[in-house]
């Protein structure tokens, strides 16, 4: 029973130690980046908004982004803020998202959370 504790705490130390501080899409990617005139007409226009302090259409946006996933550079919790990009056709908040750091520093994903562009502006 020993042995078993001591090889799943060594994998989990592994595991830990090879888990990059900032990945943006997979694990120890950077993301890529994209100017303001990449995002979809929505995303600019939820880009706009975030800047102008909003109003905004959804209830959860402005809300922490935990980044779980340490998909962005890590941070303190709540340094970043997520909004929803609405996706044309969906009846719910879809998968799109502009992410703002404390920093102004943006990142939109398409793929809720899996991947992430750096907005360069």
């Amino acid at each position: 029973m020993k042995r078993s504790w001591f090889i799943l705490i060594s994998l989990l130390v592994l595991q830990l130690a090879e888990t990059p501080a900032f990945a943006g899409g997979r694990q120890g990617t950077k993301p890529k980046e994209v100017t303001a005139t990449d995002l979809p007409k929505e995303g600019q226009e939820v880009l706009l908004t975030i800047k102008q302090g909003g109003p905004f259409p959804y209830k959860q946006d402005g809300t922490v982004f935990g980044n779980f996933e340490r998909r962005l550079p890590e941070k303190s919790r709540g340094y970043y803020r997520e909004y929803t990009v609405p996706t044309p056709g969906l009846r719910n908040r879809g998968a799109r998202r502009i992410i703002a750091g404390r920093g102004g520093e943006y990142y939109y994903t398409a793929d809720h959370y899996k991947t992430f562009q750096h907005i360069r502006e």
